[in-house]
């Protein structure tokens, strides 16, 4: 008797208790000790199949690399926070605003400087921005929705020097070899990223209103009585940031040597490996072990750099553990997420979903249908990352059982991560940019969620007719 169909309970504990505890990590825990309960009786056995899973994940070459690049990017961002770059640059900046319009597009030019990683993007620019905002009558809704739309929606589109790439890139490595296909991860992630139709139209729609003409009237908000509590809340990170020295070339330098070093390597490792064009040597790199050079020697230099303008040994040490030690949560989840694809494979649940969904579902409404159940569940959980994590797999599994294209499946899986992390009040940005701004968290995601329900509708509709076209 065929007992496949088990291996959808570890994935459907997972979304449960994530969505009814809104966190990720207990559900992830709790979905590899179920699998590892149907693969080995007894809780014993069971606890010691789910940690052979976990040191085999970190085993893996592969997996080991990209933990090493999360780590390491975080201790960078660590430095580059405390060396007061991003607050020179901020405030060198805000001297030359003269108008609601150029306030707006302020957070549009600080992009360039504050990529790397969302939170570091808000929490950087939000204190600046709001200082500036008591010369005009603008909401403080708008400016925090372009704040919020100007960071996720740019971010997950980039392909290199962010903290998403990492983990993007191994989820899509995952997928390939569970599915037994030859491809490039790096060559699927980055011909997915036009697919992420989400990211793309926000990504319009707030160009479009940053530079809209009417005037919005300011409101003056009052507090949810929780934001005291949340660890972003803006007395904090206003004390943090008037305790550091104003250093723009303290961004400048380590943020374009990273890019420099990551676009160079990449094409060097593709030219190793015989690629003739750039797009050859990119696709063809292997990028994680790239990725990991590349901010290990931009760390290397920049930690020379900043003894040179004498910052203090001590300080860059202690923020660049606190920095690596900031992604642990992700890494955590990483490695739960590899463990649970590695249980549910043993469980058959490629061959489940091939002999059941797969059998019935059209081709073209794969991408479209991944998208509105992984928006759904990351509005719950407010966590792109696992969003990305949860439904990776079943995106490989479902478009390899159905001849549905997978580089737009797999843009489906992270333009559905993108919108749970855009529009869920339990999303980091949306906490952190309501205590920076002062708004009322619910209000503000309700705020929000207007505008991206139309733009995920607008996606959905893209995704129906270009799985039609593709098919």
């Amino acid at each position: 008797m065929s007992v496949e169909w088990l291996s959808i309970v570890p994935f459907s504990i997972v979304i449960a208790l994530s969505i009814w505890l809104k966190r990720i990590l207990p559900g992830l825990v709790l979905g590899v000790l179920a699998g590892s309960i149907l693969l080995k009786a007894g809780w014993l056995s069971a606890s010691d199949q789910a940690v052979t899973y976990m040191v085999e994940t970190l085993s893996d070459e592969t997996n080991i690399k990209i933990i090493g690049f999360l780590y390491l990017f975080g201790g960078l961002v660590g430095m580059m926070t405390i060396s007061g770059g991003i607050k020179g640059f901020s405030e060198w900046i805000g001297g030359k605003i003269h108008s609601q319009r150029s306030l707006l597009g302020l957070i549009w030019l600080t992009l360039p400087f504050t990529f790397m990683m969302p939170m570091f993007r808000i929490m950087m620019i939000g204190p600046v921005v709001k200082s500036l905002l008591g010369k005009w009558s603008i909401s403080r809704q708008k400016v925090g929705f372009t704040m919020d739309v100007s960071t996720s929606s740019v971010i997950v589109l980039l392909p290199v020097a962010t903290a998403f790439v990492g983990f993007m890139v191994s989820l899509v490595e995952n997928g390939i070899h569970k599915n037994g296909l030859e491809m490039s991860a790096y060559s699927v992630f980055l011909m997915s990223i036009p697919f992420n139709f989400f990211a793309i139209i926000m990504l319009l729609f707030g160009l479009a209103r940053t530079f809209w003409t009417s005037k919005a009237i300011e409101k003056e908000p009052h507090k949810d009585e929780g934001d005291e509590d949340h660890p972003f809340h803006r007395s904090s990170i206003d004390k943090e940031l008037s305790l550091v020295k104003a250093q723009p070339w303290n961004l400048i330098v380590p943020l374009f040597l990273l890019l420099g070093l990551s676009l160079y390597l990449l094409w060097q490792d593709g030219r190793a490996k015989g690629a003739i064009t750039v797009f050859d040597a990119f696709t063809q790199a292997d990028a994680t072990f790239v990725m990991l050079l590349a901010v290990f020697l931009t760390l290397t230099v920049t930690f020379l750099f900043y003894a040179i303008r004498k910052l203090p040994l001590n300080e860059l040490l202690y923020h660049f553990v606190d920095g690596g030690n900031q992604m642990m949560q992700a890494i955590i989840l990483l490695i739960l997420v590899w463990a649970l694809s590695l249980n549910a494979e043993d469980l058959g649940f490629s061959q489940f979903v091939s002999s059941t969904l797969g059998s019935f579902l059209p081709a073209f409404t794969i991408p479209a249908i991944l998208f509105v159940l992984g928006s759904t569940v990351g509005y719950f959980i407010g966590s792109s990352w696992g969003t990305w994590g949860l439904f990776m797999p079943l995106g490989f599994s479902l478009a390899a059982a159905t001849d549905a294209p997978i580089i737009m499946t797999v843009g489906a899986v992270f333009a559905s991560g993108s919108f749970g992390a855009m529009t869920s009040p339990l999303g980091d940005t949306t906490i952190t940019t309501a205590s920076i701004m002062e708004l009322p968290l619910v209000e503000y995601a309700y705020y929000k969620l207007k505008f991206c329900a139309a733009g995920a509708g607008v996606a959905t509709l893209c995704y129906l007719a270009a799985g039609f076209f593709y098919a």
